[in-house]
């Protein structure tokens, strides 16, 4: 048995990265790789003693779980990592055994980036922006909150959805859910969003650096040496540094693309010197759920909630989008996003038609998966010639441009319907003003700055596998017009049939 994790995320080449690791064998070494357009074999470690360590116990007293607040404190190994290392997204593959049994493990190939044993970590250069003025946000803070701290044969079930722990605030201490960054439990989220659309950054050749949540979080300068940031994937937990952070960006003519779902939605609050969060979400506490007031829900009214919609920033929010009510990652439904407004620089190349010519809309993404497992939306309304143009109403920018449409259906026993975010929340929000819809669009901001949002979590998976053309054209548009500051896209669009 063997696990572990790092003390921080991310390092600075030439610098040093503290690995956590406990194991019962003797010895143990590390394999380290680089995820790429392949993943790419960089080395092994000299053999390090083995030293082992119980996890600590859950506060609930059930046996097999483990405490998922408290820093689980592992033994601590030291490795230099190479000056000559590249920006980028890194992984440590944890090899029990002497050298005899170490040398019986094959090395990892490009589907064995997700598993037991292994953790990930960011590489980041000495001289931010010199390689490249693209910011890729790795969303750690999301991935903590689902981590288990499950490991090979041993389900923990200890997460912020499994078996959560919650305090009470006081005068030193933050109210709600407590997940310490602290934990092991192995790779799932990278191998599924960002393995994939990692490797087709590089096969395009897209001079890309890479940050954590924690990155951002702490730094309020980070994004000045860079003119577009991706958040990828499900990107769920933020902080308001975080936030203010990109807000900051946005009003100096900064860009952001939001190739993710489920984006901001609640509110997290870094605690213990960045090494845990709490946030007061509505998950289980003594056996009620939701719990309520829930009030890191970034949407909600104070005191029930925070009051700044994430769609602010997004354009869209969970709260008019929904999820996959099956197993994850399930099946998705394969109609694709109904194109509106094709002569918008985003559909530039494509081909794809708006159905203006009398003919039906054309489908973004018809035939792949690109819809789900989450996906976000704005209050929207159609005009009178059936153009879905949002409302306004949930706070979404007066700029936004919906440029792709999918309306979800309510949740029945049918496994092809989505179920609508509204589920888990109509003690805040009795009556639904607007249609279900998943929603891709772009907005401009006072500063100059733009923001374009794919919708969904799974549109880096569609775009990396390339699995339909339209995607991944207008995924290098977006990359190409926005990896540049302040471009001009025009007079905001004229809303109508508000």
């Amino acid at each position: 048995m063997i696990e572990g994790y790092v003390d921080r995320e991310s390092v600075t080449a030439g610098e040093v990265l503290d690995l956590r690791v406990s194991t019962d064998a003797e010895e143990f070494r590390v394999r380290f790789y680089r995820l790429g357009r392949e993943l790419e074999y960089l080395g092994e470690s000299e053999p390090r003693r083995g030293v082992f360590k119980a996890p600590p116990a859950h506060p609930d007293g059930v046996a097999g779980h483990a405490a998922p607040d408290v820093d689980w404190e592992l033994p601590h190994f030291a490795f230099p990592v190479p000056e000559q290392w590249r920006p980028g997204v890194y992984l440590a593959h944890l090899v029990e055994g002497d050298e005899r049994r170490s040398a019986g493990v094959p090395l990892l190939g490009d589907g064995d980036v997700e598993g037991f044993s292994r953790e990930f970590f960011v590489v980041r250069p000495r001289q931010p922006g010199r390689h490249g003025r693209v910011l890729y946000k790795k969303s750690t803070f999301t991935r903590h909150a689902y981590n288990r701290s499950d490991g090979e044969g041993l389900p923990r079930d200890s997460s912020l959805y499994d078996s959560p722990v919650h305090q009470e605030g006081d005068a030193h201490r933050q109210r709600g859910h407590k997940v310490s960054l602290h934990r092991p439990g192995g790779v799932i989220d990278l191998a599924h969003w960002d393995a994939p659309f990692i490797a087709w950054l590089e096969r395009c050749g897209y001079a890309v650096e890479y940050c954590t949540d924690l990155d951002l979080h702490e730094d309020p300068e980070l994004l000045s040496s860079y003119d577009l940031l991706l958040s990828v994937g499900h990107d769920e937990y933020w902080s308001a540094a975080m936030r203010d952070h990109v807000a900051a960006h946005l009003a100096g003519g900064g860009n952001v693309a939001f190739l993710s779902a489920n984006t901001c939605w609640w509110r997290i609050h870094v605690t213990d010197g960045g090494t845990a969060f709490v946030s007061d979400t509505d998950h289980h506490v003594d056996g009620v759920y939701p719990h309520l007031p829930a009030t890191d829900l970034w949407w909600a009214a104070p005191p029930d909630g925070v009051g700044r919609p994430e769609n602010a920033m997004t354009g869209v929010s969970f709260r008019n989008g929904g999820m996959w009510p099956g197993d994850w990652p399930g099946d998705r439904p394969t109609e694709g996003y109904t194109v509106q407004h094709a002569d918008h620089w985003v559909f530039e190349g494509t081909g794809l038609r708006d159905g203006r010519d009398g003919s039906p809309a054309d489908r973004l993404g018809a035939g792949t998966a690109l819809i789900g497992y989450e996906c976000d939306g704005a209050a929207f309304v159609r005009d009178e010639h059936g153009v879905a143009r949002a409302s306004g109403v949930d706070g979404t920018p007066d700029s936004f441009l919906i440029l792709g449409i999918y309306l979800l259906d309510p949740v029945n026993d049918d496994l092809h319907r989505f179920k609508w975010s509204h589920w888990n929340c109509p003690e805040r929000e009795p009556a639904i003003t607007s249609p279900r819809a998943a929603t891709m669009g772009v907005h401009t901001t006072e500063g100059g700055g733009t923001v374009f949002t794919a919708g969904t979590v799974d549109w880096p998976v569609v775009c990396g596998r390339e699995e339909d053309a339209g995607v991944v054209r207008v995924t290098r548009n977006v990359i190409d017009r926005l990896s540049r500051r302040g471009p001009d896209l025009g007079p905001a669009p004229v809303r109508k049939g508000t």
